[in-house]
């Protein structure tokens, strides 16, 4: 008999421990418990994390859950919440030859105000899909005689990588790269979030990803000022199971602290190294999150000793007027306030094949969730 490899034997362990239909139907019947005098949508939960978002459609836990929990999705998708402004910059410098533009791929299918970064390429744009900032430095030592801008885009996951690449570019004394900032940090919209008097919220599924690098203390003030449930769970069915039981579980004990079920990933401070490097690079400044607005300290800008790197202070560009679509409904949809099937164009009009809002066309969009895994009664 063939033996195991470490990996086989790992990936068994972990499918046995966090795909566990018995652990499931378990977590499954407690929640049934305490919830079952309990109105029906009178718990409304938000997760805030696009990965959370398909998670929780692909494992069927949404249809699952008891009628008392109610699960909105928010702003958990940093390609939804880049607003139109910052796009149509992009799409500006991917007009001029004089430049190359990079970024990810979601991004080129985000509509602006007129176009998308796709057609700027279909009709000649230098536009180049990368997966890292440092494939733009790389890109920019290769054209010299281009300049290179970087659209940035993410949230505290994304930041330290391209603080990384901004770094590297000055101790390089690389001078035909610079980048447009729209990284975001999280913590500030939960707490805009949890004072919308619309939504009235419970609790707080909490991203993980982001939470391994800002820790779980930094959900803290929001949890203390607006006394509502702040738990951070892994991606797994039986995380987001228990991490959904742990928050009810405060909220009928009329608690509202920060706890968290991926413990074995998460740290109270988090990853330090990560953090230092955004602050080295970064400072903490007002941004626009699409559905929202603007959001005092939510977003990070370039350092003024890394203003060289800053594509907006030294290749300033004109760019159109910004527009929005009025009949897009993305904005109420990011904020929890509708679902896409309350929005006139969903499945009619925009579609992943032509989306017509930012919601449709990353693979972590609730748009493009719903439209994937159909609809459900929540």
């Amino acid at each position: 008999m063939m033996s195991m490899d470490k990996n086989s034997t790992s990936g068994m362990l972990y499918t046995k421990m966090f795909r566990n239909g018995e652990i499931a139907r378990g977590l499954l019947h407690r929640l049934e418990d305490i919830t079952k005098n309990i109105q029906d949508g009178a718990i409304p939960i938000m997760e805030v994390c696009g990965t959370h978002t398909v998670a929780l459609f692909r494992s069927g836990i949404r249809n699952a859950l008891p009628q008392a929990v109610k699960i909105i999705s928010g702003p958990g998708c940093p390609v939804c919440v880049t607003p139109n402004e910052l796009i149509d910059k992009s799409i500006a410098y991917a007009k001029n030859n004089e430049f190359i533009l990079t970024t990810f791929g979601d991004m080129l299918r985000v509509p602006g105000s007129s176009t998308s970064l796709e057609r700027v390429k279909a009709n000649g744009g230098d536009i180049r899909i990368v997966y890292s900032a440092m494939d733009s430095l790389e890109i920019a030592k290769s054209n010299p005689d281009k300049r290179v801008v970087f659209f940035g885009i993410g949230f505290e996951t994304t930041a330290p990588t391209v603080a990384a690449a901004i770094d590297a570019a000055k101790i390089q004394s690389i001078p035909n790269f610079a980048v447009i900032s729209a990284h975001k940090i999280v913590p500030p919209a939960l707490e805009a979030l949890a004072g919308n008097p619309d939504l009235k919220l419970k609790g707080f599924i909490c991203p993980g990803h982001v939470s391994v690098i800002i820790g779980s203390d930094a959900y803290l003030p929001i949890a203390e000022n607006h006394h509502i449930p702040c738990v951070i769970t892994g991606f797994e069915p039986t995380d987001l199971l228990h991490g959904i039981l742990m928050t009810v579980e405060q909220v009928i004990e009329g608690k509202g602290e920060v706890s968290s079920q991926y413990s074995r990933v998460v740290s109270r401070t988090g990853n330090e190294k990560a953090k230092n490097l955004i602050k080295s690079v970064f400072a903490d400044t007002d941004s626009i999150w699409r559905g929202i607005g603007n959001i005092p300290g939510s977003g990070l800008a370039l350092r003024e000793d890394f203003s060289k790197y800053n594509a907006e202070v030294i290749w300033p560009i004109e760019v159109e007027k910004t527009m929005e679509n009025k009949a897009c409904r993305c904005a109420q949809v990011l904020t929890g306030l509708i679902t896409p099937n309350e929005c006139p164009l969903f499945k009619k009009i925009c579609t992943p094949e032509s989306p017509v809002g930012a919601c449709m066309v990353s693979s972590e969009g609730t748009c493009a969730a719903y439209y994937k895994y159909g609809d459900i009664s929540q």
